[in-house]
């Protein structure tokens, strides 16, 4: 099983190669099997990346935005013609089910495009009356900007990331994942065969060194990263040092609050996709389930049977619902964490093991993991796990739910399952969280904005937000009579 691509980096159009640059492998984490040998960017290569959209930018954001938006439509419908090999290309990369590949990633990213091919028409200045004189405003592009993907959903992020940036008529230079670099250079060949100009979507590949290179370049204005919180606060730093536009979406450790009158079969529902999608791997996950008194012990009836159903295999099977995490280093951090779990008196109800699946003893499974019983101050409960790991914790009454939700450095995302709406909107109102959903979990159309407050992050992905966030605004002044000087 091999997926090599061409070359390792996308630059001003075509592949480029630089075997000066260290080894990069891409292991497929149901078998552990290296499917494709990269290198990561040397520093030519940053600059050869860096250079190709400084010079490609400026042209493309003299288009109407209308035109720009065309051709990412036209990438769109490329994405979606060839979903289903992109879909098995994200899960060899990835470990993901390919049930969830297919309908999730290369989709998502085909809906950014879609949008906001269409939505940068809509945007522009305002028009201030001044009563004789007046201002008017303009939104224009950043220039170059540098997107830092993750390694849970990378053509997904790809996609979110680049589509605003070029709608508004800037360039990006995007750092792949060195966990999953293969499918970014798939979506940057369909930007091309869209009609992209050359050197406006720049791939390369490469650890954190590569991406400080990109961030600190001097001709960057922007840097927009997916990742942890200890990775945001860095590139951050470096930014805000030199006085760089910032997008961060890190990390969470989400509530989900199911109140006693809340339909028990939605609620489990939605308490399992905030921890078990994407094998516990998405940063907006509410792993940190408060359930009322009044409901408990049906809710954690109930969770458990649905749990043992759960379908772990083969992640190119279809009908597997669980792959593996993404590598050695998650896996043991995962199995850490659920001994620490035990350690610290929480009640294993499910789970916690390594199931052994024939032809793919070397991957990285991990069963999903529940546990109950769970107190605000255990470390399970605290820290980002990044795995399929759910922690249940009891709570009598709103306004203590409220405050334990609260209680984090976090603030990605939170969720409410209750049948009371007007109680629903004043929860949710109190949380002190970027995106939140009520009676829902972990759904994110592109329509609307993503993004956390306190450590989780600054800045919005999707929406029209995006749009403002990968643009700056220009005020102009315009006198109509004679200038009133006392000089």
């Amino acid at each position: 099983m091999k997926d090599q691509p061409k070359a390792s980096h996308y630059i001003n159009g075509r592949f480029v190669e630089d075997e000066g640059g260290a080894p990069l492998e891409v292991v497929y984490p149901a078998t552990g099997e290296v499917i494709a040998r990269l290198h990561a960017a040397t520093p030519n290569i940053v600059e050869l990346a860096v250079e190709a959209a400084r010079a490609a930018q400026g042209t493309w954001a003299r288009l109407r935005p209308v035109e720009r938006g065309r051709i990412l439509r036209r990438a769109s419908d490329l994405l979606r013609e060839r979903n289903d090999e992109l879909a098995r290309l994200e899960t060899l990369d990835t470990g993901k089910a390919i049930q969830e590949t297919l309908v999730a990633d290369p989709a998502s990213a085909a809906e950014a495009l879609e949008y906001f091919g269409g939505a940068v028409a809509t945007v522009h200045g305002d028009y201030v009356d001044l009563g004789g004189p007046f201002a008017y405003t303009r939104r224009e592009p950043l220039g170059v900007c540098v997107g830092i993907g993750a390694w849970n959903y990378p053509i997904q992020i790809a996609g979110w990331k680049s589509a605003p940036a070029l709608a508004m008529g800037n360039a990006m230079v995007f750092k792949a994942s060195e966990n999953t670099p293969l499918s970014a250079l798939a979506l940057a060949e369909i930007y091309t065969e869209a009609g992209l100009p050359d050197g406006l979507f720049n791939v390369v590949q490469g650890y954190g060194d590569v991406g400080a290179a990109l961030t600190g370049h001097p001709v960057v204005a922007k840097v927009s990263l997916t990742g942890s919180v200890p990775t945001g606060k860095k590139v951050l730093a470096l930014a805000g040092s030199q006085m760089k536009h910032a997008t961060m979406e890190l990390g969470g450790k989400s509530p989900l609050i199911v109140f006693d009158d809340a339909d028990i079969e939605n609620a489990v529902g939605g308490a399992m996709l905030a921890n078990f999608y994407s094998t516990g791997q998405i940063c907006s996950n509410g792993t940190r389930v408060f359930v009322q008194d009044g409901i408990r012990q049906r809710f954690l009836d109930r969770l458990v049977e649905r749990t043992k159903t759960i379908r772990i295999g083969d992640p190119l099977d279809p009908e597997t619902q669980m792959g593996p995490l993404i590598n050695n280093a998650q896996h043991e951090k995962v199995l850490d964490y659920i001994e620490i779990g035990k350690q610290e008196g929480a009640t294993l109800l499910y789970g916690g093991g390594v199931p052994r699946l024939q032809g793919m003893e070397s991957g990285y499974y991990v069963e999903p993991t529940v546990f109950s019983d769970v107190k605000d101050d255990m470390r399970i409960a605290r820290e980002e796990i990044f795995g399929p790991v759910m922690s249940v914790l009891p709570f009598s009454g709103e306004d203590e739910v409220i405050a334990r939700a609260n209680d984090t450095e976090f603030g990605l995302a939170a969720g409410v399952f209750t049948r009371d709406l007007p109680r629903a909107h004043r929860v949710i109102a109190e949380l002190q969280a970027g995106t939140c959903w009520i009676n829902a979990y972990n759904l994110t159309p592109v329509e609307v904005p993503f993004g956390g407050v306190k450590q989780s992050g600054m800045g919005r992905e999707n929406a029209l937000a995006a749009l403002d966030h990968y643009s700056q605004l220009k005020t102009v002044y315009v006198e109509t009579g004679d200038v009133d000087s006392p000089y």
